[in-house]
């Protein structure tokens, strides 16, 4: 009768082995994180009136067609520009 058990018991071992771990819950990041929200008044406007704003953190000034990192900046201000110039979009990146 040891001989069976002696076979099942590494099978059970196998299989707990195999249960997903608990997943750690995730924070997600603020919206805002950037402080974005307090530009959104620029959004229409030339950019360049950015030059003459004295940021805290990164910021982006992304053109129509621009090739931009995807690295993930939650402190980085991005603002895209039309053809024209103008301000489209402020978000976080």
């Amino acid at each position: 009768m040891l001989r069976p058990f002696a076979i099942l018991a590494p099978l059970v071992v196998l299989a707990a082995a195999c249960a997903p771990l608990p997943e750690e819950p995730v924070t997600p990041e603020p919206q805002d994180s950037c402080g974005a929200e307090g530009y959104q008044g620029l959004v229409g406007q030339n950019a360049r009136v950015i030059t003459g704003i004295n940021f805290a953190g990164p910021v982006r000034v992304i053109g129509p067609g621009d090739m931009v990192t995807m690295d993930f900046a939650p402190n980085r201000i991005n603002f895209a520009t039309d053809e024209a110039g103008r301000i489209t979009r402020v978000y976080c990146s």
